[in-house]
């Protein structure tokens, strides 16, 4: 029965455009998120039934081109893939926000498990170790361990330097550079250390961890190599974006497109809901022919 093809391709593209319901949703919900990025949700056809394959026409017999028919099965989702545009930088005042602006993830690490995380969220705190962390308690990775003399110079978690002999840490700051400078109360002040960055040849291919982290760095393709390195992620060079210290990356889903993708989404949804009920009425005709 020939109609079944049509109520699987009406199922198929009810569950596909239900998926990209969700996208859109989940777009939607993040608005607020910091740092969020939105994502897009893709389609494809499905295999296609061949009723004849295609042939050449014979010069010799005189046989005609003949084309093929074939009859789609219908729709599925093909990807669903993460936008990395850059998002506005909001002005917070707080020093240890830190807004990317341009290319690069923070690296951060879980000293739990020792799993490490890349986000675009760079609304960290000091925590009661002097260690600079996460919302989550995540150490941020860069160089650290150095003072009035030396400058930073090991990859490892950033932490407040030891104030020199009897001085008292007075207050810190970030340049554009990500140098982390410490202002001492007998006037002094030292470069203890320095947020790296990390960019990836594709983004897209990260993967969600929930809590704005993201993992797959090999498939991603980390800029560099894997490891940070002073060679080639400080922040403003190697084609890397700057740290603005006192904003937060705001979500770069844009309310206004995200509504009229819905709209778009919502009457796809409508129209294959309508295939599958026509393909009932009619099988059910078919049903009542003998009675």
């Amino acid at each position: 029965m020939s109609l079944i093809g049509t109520l699987t391709s009406g199922v198929s593209a009810l569950k596909s455009f239900t998926k990209g319901l969700e996208v859109i949703g989940n777009n939607i919900a993040n608005v607020n998120t910091t740092a969020y990025k939105g994502s897009t949700a893709s389609f494809e056809e499905s295999f296609s039934n061949t009723l004849r394959g295609s042939s050449p026409s014979s010069a010799s017999t005189g046989s005609p081109n003949l084309s093929s028919v074939q009859v789609g099965t219908g729709v599925k989702l093909a990807s669903v893939n993460a936008r990395f545009t850059q998002g506005a930088l909001n002005a917070t005042g707080v020093v240890t926000d830190l807004g990317v602006s341009g290319n690069g993830f923070f690296r951060v690490v879980n000293t739990t498990d020792g799993s490490t995380y890349a986000t675009r969220a760079g609304d960290f705190r000091i925590d009661d170790q002097g260690y600079l962390v996460t919302t989550k308690g995540y150490r941020v990775q860069g160089l650290t361990g150095g003072d009035s003399t030396t400058l930073p110079g090991t990859v490892g978690d950033i932490k407040l330097g030891t104030p020199p002999g009897t001085a008292q840490l007075q207050s810190f700051s970030f340049d554009r550079q990500g140098n982390m400078v410490e202002f001492y109360s007998d006037g002094s002040s030292a470069t203890t250390n320095q947020v790296l960055l990390q960019n990836y040849r594709d983004p897209t291919a990260l993967q969600r961890a929930g809590d704005n982290l993201f993992t797959g760095f090999d498939a991603a393709g980390p800029v560099g190599g894997s490891a940070l390195t002073a060679a080639n992620n400080k922040p403003g060079a190697n084609g890397l974006g700057t740290v603005e210290s006192g904003t937060l990356e705001l979500s770069n889903v844009d309310l206004t497109e995200q509504f009229a993708n819905m709209i778009t989404a919502q009457r796809s949804f409508q129209a294959s809901s309508r295939i599958v009920t026509v393909s009932d009425s009619v099988l059910e005709e078919i049903v009542n022919l003998k009675r």
